[in-house]
């Protein structure tokens, strides 16, 4: 027993131990309702969340995607720890050897964190209630011949990858100024949920 303590505050299994309590006291607090699941997760745009997305780990709550990534760096680096010990390497070799120990542990770490977010995206996907909203400030294609205050209809691609044909109107200002035609590219920026259509104007170098 005091071999594994020994290992897990030893280079680099060091680094991930503290993070381990600060996951598994979170997750404490969550189970005796002391904080939300939420608490993490921010606003989409964040650069923690932009990390995540670049790694391929996306589509869930941050707080699931760290709680992967911390849980098997620890459980990797305390491997190779263990291994590097074994080989009874020290000086100069023992901290090379901790670095690729390291390196390998991440790397697995990333790749067994996706082989877990991927079938748990759908979950989390069907548990959000899509919202006419969620099309504010995104990018559509005009489909109809013109666009004007009572006509028009646009191509649009949501968050999740998929299209959807909406009803889209323009000013009269903006009409006048910058017109809508088949093929334009429109960006919306209000929801009418009277007339269930979109406000859209022209995107600048149509």
């Amino acid at each position: 027993m005091g071999e594994f303590f020994a290992a897990t505050l030893t280079f680099p299994t060091a680094l991930f131990t503290f993070a381990l309590f600060v996951v598994i006291g979170f997750w404490l607090l969550v189970l005796v309702g002391g904080t939300e699941t939420e608490l993490l997760d921010g606003a989409e745009s964040g650069s923690a969340v932009g990390s995540l997305d670049a790694l391929g780990l996306g589509g869930v709550p941050v707080t699931v995607a760290v709680t992967g990534l911390v849980t098997l760096s620890w459980f990797s680096s305390l491997v190779g720890t263990v291994a590097v010990g074994a080989i009874g390497l020290s000086g100069i070799g023992a901290v090379l050897a901790g670095f690729v120990a390291l390196i390998i542990a991440v790397v697995a770490a990333v790749a067994g964190t996706r082989l877990v977010v991927i079938p748990l995206r759908r979950f989390f996907r069907a548990g959000t209630e899509p919202s006419r909203e969620d099309f504010i400030g995104r990018l559509c294609v005009v489909r109809t011949g013109h666009v004007d205050t009572e006509f028009g209809q646009a191509e649009l691609t949501s968050a999740d990858g998929s299209s959807a044909i909406i009803q889209v109107r323009q000013s009269a200002l903006h009409a006048a100024t910058a017109p809508l035609t088949q093929g334009d590219s429109a960006v919306v920026f209000e929801y009418d949920p009277a007339t269930d259509a979109f406000w859209v104007a022209a995107l600048e170098g149509n």
